[in-house]
């Protein structure tokens, strides 16, 4: 028996590794009509641990404390070995794992990746964002710059907008009563030790859930319905190792774009990294225009669409709440007949292409700021131009999980196939 076999039934006898690969690798069935769409699940897993690689090299340099973080950032980027290279690879990272996640979370609009027996993936999947949200917002403040200064400060305070607990909730968001080195504190141990904990656990419990009731696909049908006198299904073959090569192209393509992006644009204009971030954080100058990270911005022009009440944003507040929260009821808000786009007739398809219309529109006015809102001049009544466009695009935004259940049952749909096609 050579050295290596010895190794591994040493370990099987201890570890349940070779079991453990059979059930999720080589013994997992997946759909053989697998597309294009299917890449970004792989290409999360990827960034994440990107991710934490890099995470792990900052800390190591970084110092959570409001006199010295802008500081030891400039000390990772000018006199770190390769500390420019790590800081632009996170920071890179960090955008371009929500648009793997974005991605991703659309290929489950269009064939139906939520549908039963699949919730559970998919709530788990919405949890994993959310968490991401959280993660990317407590990262957010730690360069200690303006932006980040300032966009924590103002992202804080729409907690305070809360009737009768908001300003404490502030107060004990902040640590304090201003963004200050308490604040700084307390967002560094939730970004690189509890909610990197969380983030594992969920991603560990989506992936568990989905190799359980096994993978959608294209087509939208259970390919376990169709299994040969063995219990194999017959329209699918082999995770491992069709679809782990299929993906290695998948990640090679990504890390082009990936490293592309690190060398020659790692700042994509001010959308990844700010220009007001390479600034000091200084309490006692505004910049000119906060804004959230791109990824944020879409709900930040949901909350900028809804007019104050009685002097409050509360009103924004919740709506931009509910534009998450809506996430997780998607599962039982479609009764369409059918998963998949492929079969599934002109409404649904129309409401999921103006659903992303009105993201995408509400995610660039959400980088703009109020004075480029309103330089369109009157219309509809005196009011802005954009500002009219904004409320528009978060009409449909929510009318697309509002109406789903009257849509998608009364939707004219296609018969679909007994098996996968191609």
């Amino acid at each position: 028996m050579s050295l290596g076999k010895s190794a591994l039934r040493w370990i099987d006898d201890r570890f349940p590794l070779s079991i453990f690969i059979k059930n999720h690798l080589v013994n997992y069935y997946a759909p053989k009509n697998f597309n294009f769409w299917y890449f970004f699940g792989s290409l999360a897993m990827v960034v994440l641990v990107i991710q934490i690689v890099t995470g792990i090299f900052l800390v190591m340099h970084y110092k959570p404390d409001a006199a010295q973080a802008f500081a030891s950032v400039e000390y990772i980027m000018r006199d770190v070995p390769l500390g420019w290279l790590i800081r632009y690879i996170h920071s890179t990272g960090a955008s371009m794992f929500f648009v793997v996640i974005y991605l991703h979370m659309f290929r489950g609009l269009m064939y139906g990746s939520y549908r039963k027996p699949r919730e559970l993936i998919w709530l788990f999947g919405v949890l994993i964002y959310l968490c991401l949200m959280a993660e990317a917002f407590f990262g957010y403040l730690l360069p200690w710059g303006q932006m980040s200064y300032w966009g924590a400060q103002v992202i804080i305070n729409l907690f305070a907008a809360i009737p009768l607990i908001g300003p404490d909730l502030a107060v004990w968001i902040r640590g304090d009563y201003v963004v200050s080195d308490a604040t700084l504190n307390r967002f560094f141990a939730f970004h690189v030790i509890a909610l990197p904990l969380v983030l594992l656990g969920l991603v560990t419990c989506h992936l568990v859930a989905l190799h359980e009731v096994g993978s959608n696909n294209p087509d939208g049908i259970d390919i376990k319905k169709n299994k040969d006198k063995s219990g194999v299904p017959l329209d699918g073959i082999p995770f491992h190792p069709y679809y782990t090569v299929k993906d290695l192209v998948g990640v090679v393509v990504f890390l082009m774009v990936f490293t592309f992006i690190v060398f020659f644009a790692p700042e994509m204009g001010g959308y990844f990294l700010e220009h007001n971030n390479f600034i000091p954080a200084d309490p006692l100058k505004t910049p000119a225009h906060i804004a959230p990270v791109w990824y944020f911005t879409p709900f930040y022009s949901i909350l900028r669409a809804i007019p104050p009440m009685f002097g409050s944003q509360f009103p924004g507040v919740v709506a931009m709440g509910l534009a998450v929260l809506m996430l997780f009821f998607i599962p039982w808000l479609d009764r369409g007949a059918v998963r998949s786009i492929r079969y599934r007739g002109l409404l649904y398809k129309s409401w999921l292409g103006l659903f992303v219309i009105a993201f995408l529109l509400l995610g660039y006015l959400g980088v703009k700021p109020t004075s480029v809102w309103g330089q369109f001049g009157g219309w509809l009544g005196g009011a802005d131009r954009a500002v009219v466009v904004a409320r528009f695009c978060t009409l449909i935004y929510f009318l697309f999980f509002v109406l789903m259940p009257w849509y998608t049952k009364i939707d004219k749909t296609k018969p679909e196939p007994e098996r996968v096609t191609f």
